[in-house]
């Protein structure tokens, strides 16, 4: 098992190696839930998230052991420039396997910060096969959660968290494989044991969810989704076992919910998380969790490991469900000066068009009309109603998209 001592290790252990993240308060997510909220900033963490801890803790306790290989790990993310760091900052060298659909830029910065990447399997369970066989060539294998050098690593976040608050009520951790929730928990329960302890996971994968239904870790199927950093579709067994003994309750969010949590946290405190990372905020505001009005709330954001392509289809896909961007379509008359008209409407009650797409050819519209589909920013769901009734009161049939 892991102790408060073993963190507290850890935390000597690494402390010249990793940056003690900033504990920011938050008036915004506060008057919104009621609650003192406060954001623990692991995206800005080396690397961007919290995997450098574990592995640096990994790598410094073991130091001894490792041969003249260095270091082997599998990983399609965090968990992969978690470990090269730590190596590069040890002074041993690390191996890191790749699934081949990794994506280029976790690709480029893993190679980037030092490590040799290969790219094995079409799966990350093919990746840690190969890593596995690798190991025993002479390298030392780092886990990405189960692992109580790992684990001791990551609650080292909790050890920093009571150095700024005593006594906080709720502290919230996005789990996958369940590493970084067991060290905080096992951290924060030893020091305050009123403190509840909550994990949040993407629907799309309730590993530990299933785990806490049927009594241990049970293989669930993983969908796609945007906090792919907490995919892991079987909680690992020590994690699962501190869970059992330290966390107060488990929960999951939907897609929806993660991507207005990404937006929220971009627009409201300039915080760029990854959907794993975006996960507690999304729970908080989803009122999943229980929140005493006037308590002590800590949300880890455990990274912010975003690739570009994908955060403009996350920024818009939150925009759309928190009602700051809508898309109607409208028929009007095709003659001069109609699509002026209402444009018009929509500015005076000021809307920011985005886009406009005109439709004259398709089957069911008469000859003498248009289709006009219009894409608008708004301040959110109110004023979207309150747009589309200016529309209707001139007379326009609105369709929202």
């Amino acid at each position: 098992m892991v102790s408060l001592a073993d963190i507290r290790h850890a935390q000597e252990r690494i402390r010249d190696h990793v940056l003690a993240t900033p504990l920011v308060y938050s008036p915004t997510f506060s008057a919104m839930t009621g609650a003192r909220v406060f954001l623990k900033l692991e995206n800005l963490q080396k690397a961007g998230s919290f995997k450098v801890r574990g592995a640096m803790n990994t790598i410094l306790s073991r130091r001894a052991s490792i041969g003249s290989r260095g270091v082997i790990a599998a990983s399609a993310g965090n968990h992969a420039q978690g470990v090269a760091v730590a190596a590069q900052l040890a002074g041993v060298a690390a191996t890191i396997v790749m699934p081949e659909s990794v994506s280029i830029s976790k690709e480029e910065a893993t190679r980037g910060y030092g490590a040799e990447v290969l790219l094995r399997g079409s799966s990350l369970d093919e990746s840690l096969a190969h890593a596995h066989e690798r190991a025993a060539e002479g390298y030392t294998f780092i886990h990405p959660y189960d692992d109580p050098a790992v684990i001791a690593g990551q609650g080292t976040i909790a050890l920093e968290i009571f150095e700024k608050l005593a006594r906080p009520d709720l502290i919230v951790v996005p789990v996958g494989g369940g590493g970084l929730i067991s060290g905080i928990a096992t951290a924060a329960k030893a020091l305050h044991p009123p403190v509840r302890v909550v994990g949040v996971q993407a629907a799309a994968c309730p590993s530990a969810v299933a785990a806490r239904r049927t009594g241990g870790p049970v293989r669930v199927a993983a969908a796609n989704s945007i906090a792919d950093g907490i995919l892991v579709p079987t909680i690992g067994e020590l994690p699962y076992a501190l869970m059992e003994r330290n966390v107060d309750e488990v929960v999951s969010v939907s897609e929806d919910r993660i991507a207005m949590a990404m937006v929220l946290l971009l627009e409201r405190k300039r915080v760029l998380a990854e959907g794993a990372g975006a996960v507690p905020l999304a729970a908080l505001l989803d009122s999943g969790i229980e929140v005493a009005p006037g308590s002590t709330v800590v949300l880890v954001i455990s990274g912010g490991n975003v690739d570009t392509p994908l955060l403009g289809r996350i920024i818009r896909k939150g925009m759309l469900k928190n009602g700051r961007i809508v898309g109607i379509s409208v028929v009007v008359d095709d003659t001069p000066g109609t699509l002026a008209q209402l444009l018009e409407v929509i500015a005076r009650m000021r809307g920011n068009i985005l886009h406009i797409r005109h439709e004259r050819f398709l089957r069911d519209l008469p000859v003498q009309v248009i289709r006009v589909d219009l894409e608008f920013e708004t301040r959110g769901h109110a004023h979207i109603g309150e747009i589309i009734g200016a529309l209707r009161d001139h007379g326009y049939a609105v369709e929202v998209q």
